[in-house]
């Protein structure tokens, strides 16, 4: 009884050193060994692992590909049209032992302030350098300067352990003091090319209505002749067809014309004449018969 009463707190410290010499690596993650401080193994693949109980620990590091927001900074390029900007990277842990020996028990807290200040620094010297102008920074040529803030960062960082896959500007604004005044000027520019186009139209509508009021000067005289033409070839022939006419019985032809002129010069409407009843006019009224009166 007193044997086993001392086999079995031997068993169970047994036990539980050998339980805190394992430990698990997860796939997602990267460990050291640690023993005072000092760096002792490290375990990059996933799977079981050994460590030396209380003397030595554990420290994981995340081996996924994690993201970093900056703080918004204001830059000024080259045109001096200051703009605030702010980006977000993607990097993960490559060399954990330099990354450990980097920032030590800080972790990654501690490495993304440092990237972060890497990150602005470089947004600074990229954006506000030589031939980068506000107009280059918010067209499609900024692919080519998140390349070059990543590599400049890339190369800073590699002391860190970090490799900085991706550098995005996020949102690139103007500074609130300047909004109103750009603002503005956008307006003028805009009203300024209103005013070019309602311009631009107003010719092009007087260049309509000339061309317009010629066509229908030219059409109106064309039809006038057309029409002066038709009327004298008309005449001409009413004529041809009267001499024709009066040269078959010119005593016929004079008689319908005296018909004609009592017929439009007896009606009720038209003014007093005075004739002598000897008058030509009256010839074919006159009656043969003596006594007879003329109606």
């Amino acid at each position: 009884m007193r044997k086993t009463n001392f086999i079995l707190p031997i068993i169970v410290i047994v036990i539980a050193a050998v339980m805190s010499s394992l430990f698990i690596v997860d796939e997602r993650e990267k460990a050291l060994v640690l023993q005072f401080g000092q760096i002792k193994a490290i375990k990059e693949e996933p799977g079981l692992a050994f460590k030396i109980p209380i003397i030595q620990e554990v420290v994981r590091y995340d081996d996924r590909i994690l993201s970093l927001d900056t703080p918004s900074i204001e830059v000024t390029p080259s045109d001096d049209r200051r703009l605030v900007v702010d980006a977000f990277a993607r990097y993960r842990i490559a060399d954990v032992v330099r990354f450990r020996q980097a920032v030590g028990v800080g972790g990654l807290r501690a490495a993304e302030d440092r990237l972060g200040s890497i990150l602005t620094t470089q947004t600074r010297a990229v954006l506000g350098s030589e031939g980068v102008t506000s107009s280059t920074i918010l067209s499609s040529d900024r692919a080519a300067l998140m390349v070059r803030i990543r590599e400049l960062s890339q190369a800073r960082a590699t002391a860190l352990g970090l490799d900085v896959l991706d550098v995005r500007l996020k949102q690139t604004n103007l500074p609130e003091q300047n909004l109103d005044a750009t603002f503005a000027r956008m307006r003028a520019e805009r009203e300024r090319e209103a005013a070019d186009e309602i311009a631009r139209g107003e010719e092009a509508a007087q260049r309509v209505r000339a061309t317009a009021d010629r066509t229908v000067v030219e059409l109106v005289s064309e039809a006038k002749r057309e029409a002066e033409i038709t009327r004298g070839e008309a005449d001409a022939e009413r004529n041809a067809i009267f001499a024709e006419a009066f040269g078959q019985n010119e005593e016929f032809f004079e008689f319908y014309r005296s018909l004609t002129a009592y017929e439009r010069s007896l009606l009720g409407n038209n003014s007093t004449m005075v004739l002598s009843p000897d008058s030509e006019f009256f010839n074919y009224l006159r009656s043969d018969q003596p006594g007879a009166a003329v109606q």
